[in-house]
């Protein structure tokens, strides 16, 4: 069974507000075992929206539409859905008395407009709203389903969860599900060219690579009659990438970030960390501190932007800032060594490089940083060549940063502490 997806809003054309719906919708609906090949996003045109959605039943067999439900003239969602599907507009008393109790309830009047969002679909499954005053429809016609959702997420998702997803439950026999391996250490192509012949020999589950900042995923999907059975086809596959890439999978859990994965490794070792940062300016303790549960072991952070407050912080070396300057191999060591024993702390690391978009030279161009982390007096230095804008660099240099501090904790440890489910 096809779904089809239809976001209506002119601000979303315009780039005013970001469609966060698409991806929640598209997620949901994979779940639920519905195959989507379309997404349209159509401005507040009855014209352009009858011919959107007129397509969309021609080769879909649901369609969800979502915004446009609101009192003013400009949401016109509902008329033309149901100019579409032959369907006349009738006074929902139901949703007219909840529209009462809900301005009543505030002290408000309703105006006359509000009125509009009672005029419902004759015949369609009325669909209520708990957190507006717009509700939701179903209209089930011979050759599909039309399925309206009020556009505000807070609005959206709890109708989609409590009435639209049983609904579209009972349609289909198959759901499918997914497993995210998460990798760092391994760039895009090394990790693709690694699991080639898995993509290439793929049907139930299939894999595909995804990339992120210092970062690549490896998403395994399966379909099946039931969430046990997806499951019990993912795992094989799951197991053959853990052989193939080892220590660089951090987790295979969705909401498990890298930083988080760094922060279990030091709570489980009951190590202390201390950041020192020159570049990246505090990015890399704020995506830490991001971690529930990070106060246990996160001592300290100093942003050490100066070479004098790299001096008068962390220790680094006068001579050492004069004959190899603040962004080399050597001020990133001291910079480390000297977070672990000015802050007291069992594990630093120490960020130090351009960012541009100025201050590069042939010798050390843009996009160079050092990274260094010190676990237990072992100190590791790492140069990078990063590219792209300054936000870029920084970014990477963070992603940089833990990767390199998780690959130095196992390394001390010699053993693997991420998920093994």
């Amino acid at each position: 069974m096809t779904v089809e997806l239809i976001f209506v809003g002119t601000e979303l054309l315009l780039g005013s507000i970001v469609n966060t719906n698409g991806a929640y919708l598209a997620e949901k609906c994979a779940a639920l075992g519905l195959a989507s090949y379309f997404q349209t996003v159509v401005g507040d045109n009855e014209e352009r929206l009858s011919q959107t959605l007129r397509t969309a039943l021609g080769r879909s067999d649901v369609v969800i539409l979502s915004g446009g439900l609101g009192p003013t003239e400009d949401d016109l969602t509902k008329e033309t859905a149901a100019k579409v599907c032959g369907k006349a507009l009738v006074m929902h008393e139901p949703t007219k008395a909840a529209i009462e109790k809900f301005f009543k309830d505030r002290g408000l009047e309703p105006t006359k407009n509000n009125w509009k969002q009672a005029m419902l679909p004759e015949g369609g499954i009325v669909l209520e709203n708990h957190n507006g005053t717009a509700p939701g429809v179903v209209m089930e016609l011979e050759n599909g389903r039309v399925i309206l959702l009020p556009g505000p997420p807070n609005e959206l998702r709890p109708m989609f969860e409590e009435l639209v997803e049983p609904y579209l439950a009972r349609l289909t026999s198959q759901v499918i599900c997914s497993r995210t391996v998460k990798i760092c250490g391994v760039g895009e192509s090394k990790a693709e060219t690694m699991v080639k012949d898995l993509i290439d020999g793929q049907g139930n589950p299939t894999i595909a690579t995804y990339a992120k900042t210092g970062e690549v995923h490896i998403r395994v999907t399966a379909s099946a009659e039931d969430e046990k059975a997806a499951m019990k086809l993912i795992k094989p596959m799951v197991k053959e990438l853990k052989s193939r890439f080892g220590n660089d999978i951090y987790s295979t859990e969705e909401e498990t970030t890298l930083e988080k994965s760094v922060a279990d490794l030091l709570v489980a070792n009951k190590l202390t960390l201390a950041c020192a940062e020159s570049c990246t300016g505090g990015m890399l303790s704020a995506r830490l501190v991001n971690v529930p549960g990070i106060s246990e072991v996160y001592k300290s952070g100093v942003i050490t932007y100066s070479n004098k407050a790299k001096r008068r912080f962390l220790g680094v070396k006068k001579g050492t800032l004069q004959k190899h300057g603040a962004v080399s191999r050597q001020t990133a060591e001291e910079m480390a060594k000297g977070a672990c024993l000015m802050l007291k702390a069992d594990v630093s690391a120490a960020v130090t490089g351009i960012a541009g978009p100025d201050g590069g030279t042939a010798e050390k161009p843009v996009g160079l940083v050092y990274i260094a982390c010190s676990v237990k007096g072992k100190t590791t230095v790492k140069e990078f060549r990063f590219s792209g804008n300054r936000e870029k660099i920084r970014e990477s240099a963070v992603s940089a940063a833990l990767t390199l501090m998780r690959g130095c904790i196992l390394e001390y440890y010699s053993k693997v502490t991420f998920g093994k489910k």
